[in-house]
């Protein structure tokens, strides 16, 4: 095995950390693990989680910490820039956005993340994880050859990478795309853990859905799947808020394509893509028509390769 310049792919999410090794051999990930998201103790234990599971991968293969020289890291945010260093503000991880009503054992303001892992790798590159997903489906997966297109995941949180005139958007602070955080219903019950009550990501985020609704969100599809009634109103009620965000951004930014991944997506797709097609299909057709809403071509492993993807 080539070892010379070995690269560590880093995906941090609300709910886990994943990491894996390429040794400069295609699209080739070693040394795979997976472990929860850090979120007790100090607000650098996300990062020193990182570095030690890169560590360990390469134990794992035999080879010297060393070796891995170079990281790209596929991050939930938002972000938030300090000296110009990315650090993580993500409402699924720091409990000082949200404080105690949201449930999170720490009181971060924000996650550090590009200083620390500078420090040990050199050369690092950090982008949001829908950015990170999006330029790997316009790679690898289903965004090929399109323009003008978005990634968007339903998981624990929801998040957007958005493309346009073939120029992925970043914004100020890279945070373009954190269309989860819009408000598209009146809903006062739902707390984000950004703070906000009521918008996207606290209504049908993984994770929300069961604060809100009293069963997780994989039982509550499962009974929909099944043919429960009130479970299936329920679903019809969370695609029809994902459908209003789909909307929006298509009629803003004049898409052609939106490929879906994320677990709650992923592992419930013939329920849930009909439903999402269903809430766009002839809302004001001279915008919307000609966008398709398709499944992420990299399917689970996006995450993985989003992170390679930074790399390339």
């Amino acid at each position: 095995m080539a070892t010379g310049g070995m690269k560590a792919c880093i995906d941090i999410g609300g709910t886990k950390v994943a990491v894996s090794l390429n040794s400069g051999a295609g699209m080739e990930l070693i040394a795979h693990r997976s472990e929860p998201t850090a979120k007790t103790g100090d607000n650098g234990a996300l990062a020193r989680q990182v570095i030690r599971m890169v560590d360990e991968a390469c134990v794992e293969i035999g080879v010297a910490c060393d070796t891995v020289n170079r990281a790209g890291v596929s991050s939930c945010g938002p972000f938030v820039l300090r000296a110009g260093l990315v650090e993580v503000a993500a409402p699924n991880i720091c409990g000082g956005m949200a404080g105690p009503a949201r449930g999170l054992p720490n009181d971060w303001a924000t996650a550090l993340l590009e200083s620390p892992l500078r420090r040990r790798f050199g050369q690092v590159r950090v982008e949001n994880d829908c950015v990170a997903a999006l330029e790997a489906e316009r790679r690898w997966g289903a965004l090929q050859a399109f323009e003008h297109c978005a990634y968007v995941t339903w998981s624990t949180g929801i998040g957007v990478g958005l493309c346009v005139d073939g120029r992925v958007l970043r914004g100020k602070n890279g945070n373009a795309g954190h269309a989860g955080h819009m408000f598209v219903s009146d809903n006062d019950d739902a707390l984000c853990g950004c703070g906000n009550i009521g918008d996207v990501e606290a209504l049908i985020g993984g994770n929300s859905i069961a604060r809100r609704l009293g069963a997780d969100a994989a039982t509550l599809l499962q009974r929909a799947k099944e043919g429960d009634t009130a479970s299936d109103a329920i679903v019809e009620e969370l695609c029809r808020v994902m459908g209003r965000m789909f909307y929006n951004l298509i009629t803003t930014l004049d898409l052609q394509r939106i490929s879906v991944g994320g677990s709650v997506f992923m592992n419930n797709i013939e329920l849930l893509l009909p439903r999402l097609r269903a809430q766009v299909a002839g809302k004001f057709p001279a915008l919307t028509a000609g966008c398709e809403i398709v499944t992420a071509g990299l399917a689970e492993r996006v995450g993985d390769y989003a992170a390679l993807a930074l790399l390339v």
